[in-house]
């Protein structure tokens, strides 16, 4: 594997990565948005390897990978963990190359997904579903890994796997006419990272690099941070596709040799940009795959700028619409959950009704009578007209003496409640 001084993936090694992955992963297109570039001034244009067959980048650096084993490798099968995109993607390569692979998939993965896996790999995969998180999953693909010899293949730290994701870049540089100011894209391990941070920095250092994490899951952020590579405790894993506890040993040197700086994104604003591409552009992303324009707004004057936002992927499973409907209402202020304590006594719903604005809407409302009481709690959903409708209804709420705790900020309590 051929290295620069400085550690980087070479671009020779990039090329040859394009080379073995002609026919197999699509040379995505990179096309301007109006909207976006209307709305920053600027000339974005969005990467679009959501429209990968299967939906991803991921098939790029499994493919590569795979291709670069010997014989008896190949004879002896693969095995990776993944419960999304780089399953998905080492199904399709085993299939493609006729490699036996097993993939460990934790049980709560959702069925669509598992039909994927299924779907792409056909007779050359078998999909174990095993332990109730990715960490459990990956324990016991290790396991199975060294017991029966079989190659790992790493969904993000491996050389040939960050090769692979590297023709990304290079992609990008061949189909823009003009010099790019500024390179956007999700973290998550950091193979696409590295791969790109790889062949921008050889072939277009002038660019900027710019990475986006969700804020619950800042694995790359906090590491570059503390300049060592950490391990967060717990992580959101709403954003699948990017939601890391550790980033890669291969990865990390890269990625903060080569990116200016790592933004954070709170998952509720990638859940409104989930929904602005759907209702305005068309585009159905996923959420790690929203998160390079949902960082659009925190980079400061974007104005005149050729900016590149990578869509990383669009495999968004449709039963997850309302909870991003939620997540996004949530976000931007308009959503609102309390538990509210209501006089046991007819007419005391009509008298709260009073305390909403005009456009104010219940949307969620919880009542058992209980017996012998005074008062009774209630779980109360309300949906604003306008989020500086808030504070107003906080203070309607105390002129009427009325006991309540809102949930928003309590997720432990929100979680079991919501």
């Amino acid at each position: 594997m051929t290295r620069t001084d400085t550690g980087l993936i070479s671009v020779e090694e990039v090329i040859k990565a394009r080379h073995k992955l002609r026919g197999i992963a699509l040379e995505t297109p990179l096309m301007r948005s109006t909207r976006l570039s209307n709305l920053y001034g600027a000339e974005v244009y969005l990467k679009r390897e959501d429209l990968q067959e299967v939906r991803s980048y991921k098939i790029r650096g499994s493919y590569n990978k795979m291709s670069s084993l010997s014989q008896e490798e190949r004879e002896r099968g693969v095995v990776c963990a993944s419960a999304g995109n780089h399953a998905q993607g080492l199904a399709y390569a085993c299939k493609a190359m006729r490699v036996r692979g097993t993939i460990f998939m934790p049980v709560v993965t959702p069925a669509q997904k598992v039909r994927k896996v299924r779907m792409f790999g056909g007779d050359y995969v078998d999909v174990v579903l095993t332990g109730d998180t990715y960490d459990d999953a990956y324990a016991e693909s290790m396991r199975v890994a060294a017991e029966r010899g079989l190659t790992y293949v790493h969904p993000f730290d491996d050389l040939k796997t960050i090769a692979g994701q590297g023709t990304v870049g290079l992609e990008i540089l061949d189909a823009s006419a003009e010099p790019i100011d500024m390179v956007v894209l999700a973290v998550g391990g950091g193979g696409l990272s590295a791969g790109i941070g790889s062949v921008f920095r050889q072939l277009s250092p002038h660019t900027e690099l710019i990475g986006v994490e969700p804020s619950g899951a800042p694995a790359m952020y906090e590491s570059i941070r503390q300049g060592r590579i950490v391990t967060l405790e717990t992580i959101d894993s709403f954003v699948d596709g990017a939601a890391v506890r550790r980033v890669g040993t291969h990865t990390f040197p890269i990625v903060a040799e080569t990116f200016s700086r790592i933004e954070l994104v709170d998952e509720g604003k990638v859940c409104g940009v989930m929904l602005d591409l759907y209702n305005e552009d068309g585009l159905v992303v996923e959420p790690a795959g929203a998160l390079s324009i949902a960082v659009l707004d925190q980079l400061g004057d974007l104005s005149g700028k050729r900016v590149v936002c990578i869509v990383s992927g669009g495999n968004n499973d449709i039963t997850r619409t309302p909870e991003i409907q939620e997540r996004a209402l949530m976000y931007a202020g308009l959503k609102h959950y309390f538990i509210v304590e209501f006089p046991q006594r007819s007419g005391a719903l009509r008298d709260f009704l009073d305390v909403l604005g005009p456009d104010d809407d219940i949307t969620h409302f919880e009542y058992t009578k209980k017996h012998n009481r005074a008062m009774g709690p209630a779980l109360v959903g309300i949906q604003l007209g306008r989020r500086g409708d808030f504070e107003e209804l906080l203070a309607r709420m105390e002129a009427r003496k009325m006991r309540f705790e809102h949930l928003n900020d309590q997720p432990i309590l929100f979680e079991m409640l919501i």
